[in-house]
């Protein structure tokens, strides 16, 4: 199996689907009202079924993307599971804890697939460690976005080039600024509709249905890591802390983000 499924017999290929092409995506109000339609939708449905009324509505170009976080890794098993043609991307950042490597290694041996990697540009990662240093992004929550914008942010961008609809592992309970997301919205940096099929979940959800499925996860997680992003910017969490209170934790406030979700916006 691909992470790029492109099985024309299924179901979701059928001459009925109503595909979402990039050709129609004429204005950003336009990706809202569909995306406000789906996100109407979704509320009924499950996780499952979300996803597989996201692809017979939009068809081609959707794009997960993957962090190996437990909430990605539980909608790489739906995908596989239910034979739902979504293209699988991953953005390696080149600062990752051995321990990813290891589970995305693992999740492409388990579900018989290959999950599409995109890197950072290496003049870009050369400009920034010539100007902050090393590890600049300590110093000043300024270097810290510019580090996460040219591993993370800018990759994205190539990432979603030419697609329909984004798939993120965002739930609800992860932070105070996830909580508005909703299942669907609009964003708007790269006027694609926004899909959270988990949004709903809670933690404790994701992790029974982990080892009901023996899905594979980050073993850094048996060891208090809440929130796994890059090595040197995450660390476990204590007891009683919010799960991304280890994420750039040198940093003041609870809305700390890298960049990734802050141009996703609920459908009005």
């Amino acid at each position: 199996m691909s992470a790029m499924y492109t099985d024309t017999q299924s179901e979701f290929s059928s001459s009925d689907t109503h595909h979402f092409v990039a050709e129609s995506r004429t204005s950003v109000d336009d990706v809202a009202a569909r995306a406000a339609q789906l996100d109407h939708d979704f509320g009924a449905l499950s996780a499952p079924a979300r996803l597989r009324h996201l692809q017979r509505e939009i068809g081609q170009g959707i794009v997960l993307t993957t962090g190996f976080g437990p909430e990605s890794q539980v909608i790489v098993h739906l995908l596989a599971k239910h034979d739902i043609p979504i293209d699988i991307v991953t953005l390696d950042t080149g600062r990752l804890f051995p321990e990813t490597y290891k589970l995305w290694e693992d999740t492409e041996r388990r579900y018989g697939l290959r999950i599409r990697a995109i890197y950072p540009r290496h003049e870009a990662v050369e400009t920034l460690v010539e100007k902050h240093g090393v590890n600049g992004f300590y110093a000043s929550k300024e270097a810290r976005l510019s580090c996460c914008y040219v591993r993370k942010v800018e990759p994205l961008s190539r990432a979603l080039a030419g697609a329909n609809a984004w798939v993120t592992g965002v739930r609800g309970t992860q932070s105070a600024r996830r909580a508005t997301a909703g299942f669907v919205g609009v964003d708007r940096e790269h006027k694609v509709i926004k899909v959270n099929p988990l949004f709903d979940w809670s933690r404790d959800q994701v992790f029974e249905f982990v080892r009901k499925n023996g899905v594979p996860i980050n073993s850094l997680h048996d060891k208090g890591f809440a929130s796994i992003g890059c090595a040197p910017c995450t660390r476990a969490t204590r007891p009683g802390e919010p799960e991304r209170a280890g994420r750039w934790w040198w940093e003041a406030g609870d809305k700390k983000e890298c960049g990734l979700h802050l141009g996703h916006e609920r459908p009005v």
